[in-house]
């Protein structure tokens, strides 16, 4: 084996042990987030007071899930990459597209999550004790209220989900092949590209009521868990084959 070849291995090797990783860390914060609540119960239809009130009791565990979900982004990101990567040698532009769009997906998740974990918590106490800057918080809190689909907050989100739908749909046809891990995550991936573009026609012409976003958004989005399932499988196999060539 040539250095160049040698250098392609271990790189090969790299992204997709970093593929591997990043879904299984993706499955552990998926687990993790059904213990984590992010907001207060009623979450929509929540008072004001109410959700000041359950910020301020539930401080620590709400800092938490949003910490979960940070992790959970970072690593749904790591499985794009190597995806992206997978698809590199046959659809070139295809693979530097959907990289883009990861990392533009990156920051429109980051920032409402940090605000999640820093900003939010801080007005809440700031109302709840009268603080000198209350009156501030207080406007600002409802602009930043994590579950009203139209609040700036949730906007950052749902941007960040249209961008992973937009790398699913630029992945899917060029990720199909014999291997059937490749095959499941490659439909999982291609429906949920469609399915979000197509809530996204029906939201638009007024078919989807606010109170219902949540639901219908976020259960789509569990397809990618079934992709994230499917490249721990598929970067074992390349891990496991890459070996085999490096012995050889």
């Amino acid at each position: 084996m040539n250095l160049t070849t040698s250098i392609n291995h271990r790189l090969n090797y790299s992204i997709y042990r970093l593929g591997f990783w990043s879904a299984i860390i993706a499955i552990v914060t998926a687990v993790v987030t059904m213990f984590t609540p992010l907001d207060v119960p009623s979450g929509f239809t929540a008072e004001h007071g109410d959700r000041v009130a359950w910020l301020n009791a539930n401080r620590g565990v709400f800092i938490v899930g949003w910490v979960n979900q940070i992790v959970a982004m970072l690593s749904f990101s790591g499985v794009f990459f190597a995806l992206a990567w997978r698809i590199f040698g046959d659809s070139s532009l295809r693979a530097i597209l959907a990289a883009m769009v990861v990392l533009m997906s990156v920051m429109a998740f980051i920032i409402p999550k940090f605000i999640a974990v820093w900003t939010i918590p801080l007005l809440a106490d700031a109302i709840a004790s009268g603080a000198a800057n209350a009156d501030l918080a207080d406007p600002l809190l409802r602009l930043l209220n994590v579950s009203v689909p139209f609040s700036l907050y949730t906007s950052f989100d749902y941007l960040g989900f249209w961008l992973y739908s937009v790398f699913a749909l630029l992945v899917a046809a060029p990720l199909y092949s014999e291997a059937l891990s490749l095959k499941v995550c490659s439909i999982s991936l291609g429906v949920f590209g469609v399915i979000y573009q197509l809530m996204l026609l029906a939201l638009w012409r007024g078919d989807i009521a606010a109170v219902d976003i949540e639901g219908y958004f976020l259960s789509a989005a569990g397809l990618l868990m079934i992709a994230a399932v499917a490249t721990v499988f598929h970067s074992k196999d390349a891990m496991i084959l890459l070996k085999i060539e490096a012995g050889s």
